[in-house]
């Protein structure tokens, strides 16, 4: 009879909880650790959820999809004076991070997701792993799922030399009520993702629910990213939030500088299709996310593993970053189970095919990214351009 073993998750997040979800399904006893006092917010931020996103619910839960994403299909180009460049059928779904992670949180005992939990330290042995937890408290596992995201500190115990590397630019976020557009505005978006490429920089927008959780047209939110590039002291000072504080990935909604939001909203007017522009005025607080390469050389370590951003963080442009994080926790499942709960052997060919799917992300999503802000040689055409863990989905 197999022995599952006793797995430790650091990280509550998206790939946190489908790894914790797919491991205690496989029949081990799971324990999230989330460093977070409450429950996670996502700053309003929407995703394209994929469907390594979407498995889990779809395959284990009475979720329906139309509950909890929105769908669109067509794909729609906007020049400067507001009219359509180009246009092409396209299905695509999206959603909120809250949403999604509310559906996964719901299947999980609530007893086993420890917040306020902040993993310090961790030592492995031939045998378990030992975390130490603030404040001075401890477990042992014998697999421990590193699942910390982009600033992930695991990573900087089991890689210090693993650096992340700025793109050089960044995007400005942010969601507005469909309702607070006129009818022309809202038009635009009817159906569709909605681009516009400009110089050194392309916006999108697409639809997601509302915080409530509301997927209907007109109850819903628009979500727009715009990609926009910053050389090295605009960086920091674009990074520095209103209380003087320099932020090394996200500045939260309320906490950008006056000056950098008034610099954006003139440069929307400027530069953006009318629809567009209205969006990113119509934003109360829009928030900025840098965008940074992470590539690691190992994701397997004994008994401890590294997982979604905390192994490789991708640029958004594949819209692949939840996506791979759900199936690297796929992927160890499937790992264990074929191991018989032999943990050392199944992060060894776990860890085999997840650098490659890993390294294949990162390279499309820079190359991708690298067309629009620095190379000019982005087409709204080129089917490479299209979302997808494992390439352009057709």
């Amino acid at each position: 009879m197999t022995r599952w073993p006793r797995v430790g998750v650091v990280g509550g997040s998206l790939g946190g909880l489908t790894s914790a979800l797919l491991l205690r399904d496989l029949g081990c006893e799971v324990d999230v650790f989330e460093r977070s006092t409450a429950e996670l917010e996502s700053r309003g931020a929407g995703i394209v959820v994929l469907d390594e996103t979407l498995r889990y619910l779809r395959e284990r839960t009475p979720f329906a999809d139309d509950d909890i994403s929105i769908r669109t299909s067509t794909l729609r180009y906007l020049g400067p004076d507001g009219s359509t460049v180009f246009e092409t059928p396209k299905t695509y779904r999206y959603s909120g991070w809250r949403t999604i992670h509310r559906a996964l949180l719901s299947r999980f005992p609530p007893e086993r997701y420890h917040l306020a939990s902040e993993v310090v330290g961790f030592e492995a042995s031939v045998d378990d792993v030992h975390v130490d937890l603030a404040p001075g408290l401890g477990s042992s596992v014998e697999l421990l799922v590193c699942a910390d995201g982009i600033g992930s500190a695991s990573r900087t115990r089991l890689l210090p030399d693993v650096r992340a590397i700025p793109a050089g630019y960044v995007a400005w976020r942010g969601t507005v009520a469909e309702e607070v557009l006129d009818p022309h505005e809202r038009e635009a978006f009817r159906d569709a993702l909605v681009y516009q490429a400009i110089p050194a920089s392309h916006i999108l927008v697409y639809p997601i629910p509302n915080l409530d959780g509301s997927t209907e047209p007109g109850r819903r939110l628009l979500n727009f990213v715009w990609y926009r590039n910053y050389a090295d002291q605009a960086f920091d000072l674009l990074m520095t939030g209103r209380d003087g504080s320099r932020r090394e990935t996200t500045v939260p909604p309320g906490e950008v500088a006056l000056g950098e939001t008034a610099e954006m909203r003139g440069s929307a007017a400027i530069h953006l299709a009318p629809q567009l522009a209205a969006v990113v005025q119509a934003t109360d607080r829009p928030f900025v996310q840098a965008i940074f390469d992470i590539e690691v050389p190992r994701m397997a370590f004994g008994r401890v593993c590294l997982i979604g951003d905390a192994a490789f963080a991708l640029r958004p442009h594949i819209a692949a970053g939840t996506a791979k994080a759900s199936d690297d926790g796929w992927a160890l499942a499937g790992a264990l189970e074929a191991s018989d709960g032999d943990v050392p052997t199944a992060l060894r060919v776990w860890e085999e095919r997840q650098l490659v799917v890993g390294r294949r992300a990162l390279i499309r999503s820079r190359r991708n990214g690298n067309r629009s802000q620095f190379e000019g040689t982005w087409r709204p055409e080129d089917p490479d351009l299209a979302f997808g863990l494992r390439g352009a989905l057709r």
